[in-house]
């Protein structure tokens, strides 16, 4: 977001909605931080910011359109780290909601990026799906990178002193949030093998 301004903010979310589980709530605050002190503009951050959400999750949407619901279902399912349960959460949650969740589902972590699945699968009117899915965005993305530009004169003089150190704080918090949803996701894969391969064991 430095190195290239208001759209490194576009690519990031964009990123974060179409490649899962890249955290927007810990890039956006970032953002905010530099639009606070004058290195972006905030408006134009944040409108990026909803761009890439939008785009992201028009990608997802026309997959579903394109694909249909078992051979998207599939698709996912390839994605490493990534499987039919997640695919299945976004499809209930749809059902249940409808338009709504399109809405609401952005706000949910790897929802916001497979709600737009069932809504291609479905054939949600693209009109209304992007008005919801621009809202949804709109509002989480202001309230991130709202927070981070609230807090950047508390931030500001501790950043000056502590700059490096807090850098690489945050990319060590990153990674962790990364390597706990990779280790969680092996370790449910095995399990779901081990119970698959000795039923008897696991009713047990």
């Amino acid at each position: 977001m430095q190195s290239i301004g208001e759209i490194g903010v576009g690519i990031a979310v964009f990123l974060e909605t179409f490649i899962p589980p890249i955290p927007s709530e810990a890039l956006l605050p970032g953002a905010g931080f530099l639009a606070y002190d004058g290195r972006l503009n905030f408006w134009l951050a944040w409108l990026m910011a909803t761009l890439g959400a939008l785009v992201g999750a028009w990608m997802w949407y026309g997959i579903g359109a394109a694909f249909g619901r078992e051979r998207t279902r599939w698709v996912v399912g390839k994605i490493p780290l990534m499987d039919h349960d997640d695919f299945d959460r976004a499809e209930a949650f749809f059902a249940r909601w409808g338009g709504t969740a399109v809405l609401v589902g952005r706000c949910v972590p790897l929802v916001r990026s497979f709600i737009s699945i069932p809504a291609g699968v479905e054939r949600m009117s693209l009109v209304k799906f992007s008005l919801y899915t621009g809202l949804g965005s709109g509002a989480w993305n202001a309230i991130w990178i709202g927070l981070g530009f609230a807090f950047g004169p508390a931030i500001k003089p501790v950043l000056g002193q502590w700059s490096g150190l807090i850098s690489d704080f945050v990319v060590i918090v990153i990674l962790a949030l990364l390597l706990w949803f990779v280790v969680a996701r092996l370790v449910r894969n095995v399990r779901r093998r081990r119970t698959v391969q000795d039923p008897d064991q696991a009713s047990e």
